[in-house]
């Protein structure tokens, strides 16, 4: 059956689902997305995801094309148009349409388009086994803490890990990790989690800073600091966080085991932690 989608305002089967071919996001790659979490047909952590776009979007100048209230009721729309119980909600939002030119169209209607994507997350495999990941370099533009629709290189760098046999891969600039490929990346040694700190080189992940908070309560220390690749290497347990991974431990970095090569208990608890966290707190 085909999905119902939102696009510019109309419910449509996927099929009939268009956009200009002077949409800024297909000719410069002018526009933002969020992915949100469906558990049990409920939203997790849609305010984190809502504030993040609103901050993506004031970074690059761009009107919303709805209000928060109204992007609430889209989404949950979208879940009850495509019953959707348990996978993931796509939204790009764009500068819109206009004639091709680099600088900012003063009058064009922002884009909006959602579509939805079923997947079983919390019993997901990847989870039970762990991820093997690549090292690549960091070649991607400096703003990376604006989630924005211009994906070419992680795309290059999961095609890469995908030819050499693994699950993905992590990106490394200046000796250091910076994150995945869709993921932001931690490592775990003698108990304590560490992160990259936030700025403009990764993305501000919304699964992050959920994860950290739940492991805080759980009285864990985290020391959030740029860390090599060989620290990762020789690491006690790695995991990845995103909202479509959860917390997804990494089990090999380059072909160096970690953690004896299965998922360690310190992220198999933070799992279910967050599992059972956006349970209780979707909406």
């Amino acid at each position: 059956m085909s999905r119902t989608v939102y696009v510019n305002g109309a419910w449509l089967p996927e099929g009939e689902a268009k956009i200009s071919v002077f949409d800024r996001a297909f000719l410069m790659a002018d526009g933002v997305y969020e992915v949100t979490t469906v558990i049990d047909g409920k939203l997790v952590d849609f305010d984190g995801h809502a504030a993040r776009l609103d901050r993506s979007l004031g970074e690059l100048e761009m009107r919303s094309p709805v209000t928060r209230e109204g992007l609430l009721e889209i989404h949950r729309e979208i879940v009850r148009r495509n019953d959707l119980r348990e996978g993931m909600i796509y939204l790009q939002v764009t500068r819109g349409a206009a004639d091709r030119d680099f600088t900012y169209p003063e009058d064009a209607e922002p884009g909006i388009v959602l579509f939805t994507q079923a997947k079983g997350l919390v019993d997901s495999p990847a989870a039970t086994r762990g991820l093997s990941v690549i090292s690549v370099p960091d070649l991607r533009w400096r703003r990376r803490d604006i989630k924005t629709v211009q994906l070419l290189y992680p795309s290059m760098a999961k095609m890469e890990a995908k030819k050499a046999g693994a699950d993905d891969a992590w990106m490394v600039e200046d000796g250091h990790v910076t994150e995945g490929t869709s993921n932001n990346a931690h490592i775990i040694k003698d108990g304590r989690i560490i992160t990259r700190h936030l700025g403009s080189e990764i993305l501000h992940g919304i699964t992050r800073a959920a994860v950290l908070r739940y492991a805080r309560e759980a009285g864990m220390e985290v020391e959030e600091r740029a860390f090599t690749l060989e620290e990762a290497q020789a690491a006690d347990e790695a995991f990845v966080t995103s909202a479509s991974t959860f917390v997804t431990s990494v089990v090999a970095i380059d072909g160096a085991r970690i953690g004896g090569g299965q998922p360690g208990p310190h992220a198999r608890r933070l799992r279910e932690i967050y599992i059972e966290k956006s349970r209780a707190n979707a909406i």
